[in-house]
């Protein structure tokens, strides 16, 4: 056989992990506490099929959803952005200022195609979002982890990792970061900004869970405070509307979006329209804030279900993160057990069949950070308060077990 291409052997460990995640989502005897995937509840089947009835007709939207379309995406979709999910966090743009991707994961690609080279050094928190890492291992990038307090991002860390390494791009999930749940804080969100324009480097920042708050005040993203183009806002449709749409969108300065336009082109010409135009619609005609509402209830539910199964069951000396939006919650076990060692057993055996995410081997460090080895992601959006409850009792007496505990 031909010689493949040397990214593929870089990308076959996050490659790795990423299929596992998915190795279970068809399963109805495993409890699903590891991917990040919506409630079912949460999906508008019936008002999607009433816009689609409606719409697609030749009087009405039918060709401009079944044809080609522009590059940047729907113009009327772009201009939605712009008045109900940008300017509203603080973000002022232009709708030409946007582009809309397949999903918000395909912005990060299109931002590391135009922003790196092969052998450039991307940050990224510690620990940080598997697919990410992904996409930068496909570029043959070096990753360099930042730590991260309960406050996210260390910015002081931040900046001594810039000088000593010299990045092109910082990459940051700042609102409810998967895998921990943590949010940055404002003044560091302003610092992020303001480190880039110093040091003339990229800032991807990865924000699909912002809209998915419960609890607390809104932040304006880092793009808010960004006065020299330096930032790359990446958004996604997933969370808040429907998963199956694989919509996003990707904001960025004029000169930016003159390069993201080149790489969309060379890439797929455009999204699909059929989605763009339905998404378009379900804002337009007022359906977000009542939908939104609705999502941040379930998730809110949830959220307290999975930290008081985590309280009530798991190891005495377990410590957990809280939350105020997202999907995910990150847990530090007592020392003495490794999540990952112990993983598939707790898919398999009859008595527990719960499927969690470990922190060692999933959540990507830098090479020169000591492996932590007794963590792991829990995700609460795809499933009930019961179940996550009776997950969370399967899995602490399990993890009691391993640790030798009553």
């Amino acid at each position: 056989m031909a010689t493949l291409s040397s990214r593929m052997a870089k990308m076959a460990d996050t490659s790795y992990v990423c299929k596992e995640l998915f190795e279970y989502i068809t399963d109805p005897e495993v409890i699903k506490l590891n991917i990040g995937s919506p409630a079912s509840e949460v999906i508008p089947i019936d008002i999607i099929r009433e816009i689609t009835n409606d719409v697609i007709t030749k009087e009405k939207r039918g060709l401009e959803a079944l044809g080609y379309g522009p590059i940047l995406g729907v113009e009327s979709l772009r201009q939605t952005i712009v008045k109900d999910l940008l300017r509203p966090k603080g973000v002022e743009v232009s709708p030409d200022n946007i582009i809309i991707t397949t999903g918000g994961i395909e912005g990060i690609n299109m931002a590391m195609q135009i922003c790196t080279n092969k052998g450039d050094t991307v940050l990224v928190e510690a620990p940080t979002f598997i697919q990410a890492a992904q996409i930068f291992d496909m570029f043959e990038v070096n990753m360099v982890s930042v730590d991260m307090d309960e406050d996210g991002m260390r910015v002081d860390d931040l900046e001594k990792k810039i000088i000593e390494h010299n990045p092109k791009v910082i990459y940051v999930i700042p609102t409810f970061q998967n895998p921990s749940g943590r949010t940055l804080i404002l003044e560091r969100r302003k610092k992020v900004a303001e480190l880039a324009s110093k040091y003339d480097i990229f800032v991807i920042e990865d924000d699909p869970y912002r809209d998915i708050r419960f609890t607390g005040e809104d932040l304006a993203p880092i793009k808010a405070f960004d006065k020299t183009g330096h930032v790359i806002l990446c958004n996604s449709f997933s969370k808040i509307f429907t998963p199956g749409v694989r919509l996003g969108y990707t904001v960025a300065s004029d000169e930016i979006i003159k390069h993201l336009w080149n790489v969309k082109m060379a890439t797929n010409s455009h999204t699909s329209m059929f989605p763009q135009v339905i998404c378009d619609e379900f804002f337009k005609r007022g359906y977000y804030p009542e939908h939104h509402k609705m999502i941040c209830d379930i998730y809110r539910e949830r959220c307290q279900a999975i930290c008081d199964g985590i309280d009530t069951y798991f190891p005495k000396g377990s410590k957990r993160t809280n939350p105020e939006g997202g999907l995910f919650i990150w847990v530090e076990l007592p020392e003495g057990i490794d999540t990952a060692e112990v993983q598939l057993e707790a898919k398999t055996r009859a008595d527990v069949k719960v499927v969690y995410v470990t922190g060692e081997k999933s959540f990507i460090y830098s090479e020169n950070d000591k492996p932590i080895t007794n963590t792991l992601r829990l995700a609460f959006g795809a499933s009930s308060p019961e179940k996550i409850m009776e997950g969370c009792r399967r899995l602490g007496t399990f993890f009691k077990e391993k640790l030798n505990q009553e």
